[in-house]
């Protein structure tokens, strides 16, 4: 049983780190970019199709001023949750560190 809840307890913690991976708007595809929190199906094709007509996004101006229903608010949530354009958070964000756990502590601790 306390094997069982340990695995568990693994899986739990690293989908948690999968969550939290940068994902670069120039190079995601829809399903990295849906998997983003506050992007949907909807936006995610948005950001592709204005990737495919304009080219890659120089900035996060440049992607705020191109992609409907990006302004500042939206761009901040969008780069703490782990959104990059060139491979660069927005200015004056971070993402959210994952938590880690020590899943043999965890298996030990019953």
């Amino acid at each position: 049983m306390i094997k069982q809840v340990a695995m568990a307890l693994a899986a739990l913690v690293a989908s948690m780190g999968c969550a939290l991976a940068q994902v670069d708007v120039n190079k995601a595809d829809a399903a990295a970019l849906d998997g983003i929190k506050g992007i949907g199906p909807k936006m995610a094709k948005s950001i592709l199709d204005e990737r495919g007509k304009g080219g890659a996004f120089k900035d996060w101006a440049d992607f705020e001023k191109r992609v409907q229903g990006v302004g500042e608010k939206n761009a901040r949530r969008l780069s703490t949750a782990g959104l990059t354009v060139g491979g660069k958070p927005l200015d004056g964000t971070t993402v959210a560190a994952a938590p880690k756990a020590d899943a043999k502590k965890a298996a030990t601790a019953k």
